[in-house]
């Protein structure tokens, strides 16, 4: 029930057509958890507490700087050099004294996420890299959470809900099924490097807000299965409709992954010292018909016109046809250039346990300037 302050703060609420007393009461009782109190999370926050969400959990290990200002709307000069968390619990917690807010300020990792997790039935991914929004999405799908998720660059930014609950009671398509595969480290531009308008948060935070009081109440239609993608400068918005993918390690037909894994490693942040050869050792090895697996992870247009003759399994069906590589001889992977089939390597030894797994540097390219100058490119 709802004190006569409440009645007060919430009658716009309440006076909604098919909103009302019942609406206002499940967002009392919701449980969401924002990760990352940043230019996404300060919208994300501000609204869903304005709202009245019962019970939210901030969790974010960075402090306040001097260039977050310009879009981090929860903060002023004042708050430089303090914990986002808390100084976004306070700010929260003085806008609307009638929720619980609980504060975590870390950083989200494998170690502690299902831990701080348990309590919470949503988790809005205000996060800025690759490797945290595989972790929350894989987060989610392993312990049956929704994930709304946004992102933004420069003057564009996406939104869509993962993992939602459908009417026959399965699940929505997921972020692995969207990006099965992360871009290279070098192909990614941060907001550091690239920059971002500041407006841009408030419209992709504000709307994963509104994802939330529709997942919550059961009002409207939540992006499930879909991406919204919105350029400011052009002011065009476009839908692209996505589907569960087969080769999903998570939910796929064959799934391989049944907990948190290292995301820098998978995403080729971190990177160690893998074995290698180069296409001159390679050919010999080919020339003495050497007992040694050859696999082509690339993709199926790319092999048509041109190949090594290895094994094609393209870079995000390894996950379910790791049973075709070899354990008991040397094994060698290769694409393009190189840095899928190092990403490969590394992603193996790492979640399956290969010692026998060599990059083949320079991949096709090196082979075809090397070794077979005819050979046709693209």
């Amino acid at each position: 029930m709802f004190s006569p302050e409440e009645k007060n703060r919430y009658a716009r609420h309440f006076s909604l057509p098919g909103f009302g007393v019942a609406s206002q009461e499940k967002l009392k009782q919701a449980r969401v958890l924002v990760v990352g109190a940043g230019a996404l999370g300060s919208p994300v926050l501000l609204y869903l507490g304005a709202a009245g969400i019962g019970h939210i959990g901030i969790i974010d290990g960075d402090t306040v700087e001097a260039s977050n200002l310009h879009r981090q709307i929860l903060y002023t000069t004042q708050d430089i050099g303090q914990s986002k968390a808390r100084i976004a619990a306070q700010k929260l917690q003085e806008a609307n004294p009638y929720i619980e807010i609980a504060v975590f300020e870390t950083f989200i990792s494998r170690d502690n996420a299902f831990k701080i997790a348990e309590s919470y039935d949503i988790i809005v991914d205000g996060t800025d890299n690759f490797p945290t929004r595989y972790l929350i999405n894989d987060l989610c799908v392993l312990t049956g959470k929704v994930n709304v998720h946004a992102s933004i660059l420069q003057f564009s930014g996406q939104l869509s809900v993962f993992h939602a609950p459908l009417p026959d009671g399965l699940r929505g398509p997921n972020y692995r099924d969207l990006y099965p595969n992360p871009p290279h480290p070098d192909e990614v531009v941060s907001c550091a490097d690239g920059g971002v308008i500041g407006a841009l948060p408030g419209i992709l935070g504000s709307m994963q807000a509104m994802e939330v009081i529709k997942l919550v109440t059961g009002i409207g239609n939540p992006l499930i299965g879909q991406l919204w993608m919105y350029n400011t400068l052009l002011n065009t918005a476009q839908m692209i409709n996505f589907e569960h993918d087969k080769n999903n390690p998570l939910t796929g037909s064959q799934p391989t992954i049944d907990t948190l894994i290292d995301y820098d490693f998978f995403c080729g942040i971190k990177t160690k010292t893998m074995k290698t050869v180069n296409v001159q050792e390679l050919k010999e090895l080919l020339d003495n018909q050497a007992d040694i697996q050859l696999i082509d992870v690339r993709e199926p247009f790319e092999n048509e016109i041109c190949t090594l003759n290895g094994l094609l399994i393209p870079m995000n069906e390894v996950p379910s046809r790791v049973e075709e590589i070899a354990k008991d001889k040397q094994v060698i992977i290769h694409c393009r250039s190189g840095k899928r089939s190092g990403n490969i390597v590394e992603f193996l030894e790492q979640q399956y346990g290969y010692e026998n797994l060599y990059n083949l540097t320079g991949g096709i390219l090196a082979w075809a300037a090397e070794i077979d100058p005819e050979m046709e490119q693209y």
